[in-house]
């Protein structure tokens, strides 16, 4: 087992920023999906910002981000600059989800207005 999602999800998918660690273990894509649907919103943050620290960037494929971003938002629903986050990233790589993400923009306004 990898010591951190980030870990194991930079050994999967490699690291525009930084070199892929050698690793003699097995890599499955089902393994990670796994460890990123129970893992904090901590774990799952770090491994965004550390993986696609620029939103565009970054080898994560769109579905790994876009169910890592969920997850995170049913953590913290009331975190405006998160759902912002989200939604930036659901726009740069629609435009199936424009609709979700003017709902979390949206939601991101109604929360500051409060």
């Amino acid at each position: 087992m990898h010591s951190t999602l980030t870990e194991h999800a930079r050994c999967l998918y490699g690291d525009e920023y930084r070199p892929t660690p050698a690793c003699g273990r097995e890599h499955d894509e089902n393994y990670l999906i796994e460890e990123l649907t129970f893992a904090d919103a901590d774990a799952i943050l770090s491994m965004l910002r550390e993986l696609c620290p620029n939103v565009v960037d970054g080898r994560l494929p769109v579905r790994i981000r876009n169910l890592a971003y969920r997850l995170v938002l049913l953590q913290r629903p009331d975190q405006p600059a998160l759902l912002r986050e989200a939604a930036q990233n659901l726009w740069l790589h629609g435009p199936d989800w424009d609709n979700i993400a003017a709902e979390l923009t949206q939601r991101a306004e109604e929360l500051e207005a409060r």
